[in-house]
C-alpha cells in the first residue's frame, strides 16, 4: 500500500468509527485489526480532516482551572468540532441569470462594422463559439454607451453626474 492512499473501504470504516465517537487512536487500532493495515493515530486524524469530518479548533487553556466542589479539577478533553454541512438541496447549482436591458432593442452589430459613435455595449459570447455583437445605437456624449446602457451601467444617486464624465472601467462578471 502506498503512503497517503486509503481504499474506500478503509475511509468508510473511518467514517463509521468516527461517528460512533471513537478517538483517532481507537479508530486506527480497529481499522488495523479489521484490514491488516498499520495506520497510525496521526494518519487517521489526517484522513479524517481530508474527508471533512473535523475542523481544527484551537483553544487556549484557561489561566485558572475551575475547581469542583468535590475538590477534583475539571479537565475538558480536546475534541474536534463536527462540520455542519448544508443540506444537499443547497448544494445544487443555481440557474443562470440572463441579464437584459429593457430600454433598447439592440442592432447587434459585429465589431468590424461598429462605428466610433455607436454604442459599444456587448451582447452574446456566453456560449462557446457564440459571436459577440454590440448594441450599435447612437452613444451618449462622454460615454461609450447609448442612454439606456449608460443608466444600466451607472449607479444612481449622489455623485452620478461626476461619474458620467469619468472613464468607464468594465469588469467581466459571470452570473451564476
Amino acid at each position: 500500500m502506498e503512503p497517503g492512499h486509503w481504499p474506500s473501504e478503509h475511509s468508510d470504516a473511518l467514517r463509521d468509527y468516527f461517528f460512533k465517537g471513537m478517538s483517532h487512536a481507537e479508530i486506527g487500532r480497529q481499522i488495523n485489526a479489521r484490514f491488516g493495515t498499520a495506520y497510525t493515530r496521526n494518519a487517521v486524524a489526517g484522513r479524517a480532516k481530508r474527508l471533512g469530518l473535523i475542523v481544527q479548533v484551537r483553544t487556549t487553556s484557561p489561566s485558572i482551572v475551575p475547581v469542583l466542589p468535590s475538590g477534583a479539577c475539571l479537565i475538558l478533553p480536546h475534541r474536534p468540532a463536527l462540520l455542519n454541512l448544508p443540506p444537499k438541496s443547497a448544494m445544487k447549482p443555481a440557474a443562470p441569470v440572463k441579464l437584459r436591458c429593457v430600454g433598447v432593442q439592440p442592432r447587434l452589430i459585429p465589431l468590424v462594422r461598429l462605428a466610433r459613435d455607436d454604442c459599444h455595449y456587448p451582447y452574446g459570447g456566453d456560449k462557446e463559439g457564440e459571436e459577440i455583437t454590440f448594441c450599435g445605437h447612437p452613444r451618449e456624449p462622454g460615454s461609450s454607451y447609448c442612454a439606456p446602457h449608460v443608466r444600466l451601467t451607472r449607479r444612481s444617486g449622489a455623485g452620478a453626474a461626476a461619474r458620467v464624465a469619468s472613464p468607464v472601467v468594465l469588469r467581466l462578471v459571470f452570473a451564476a
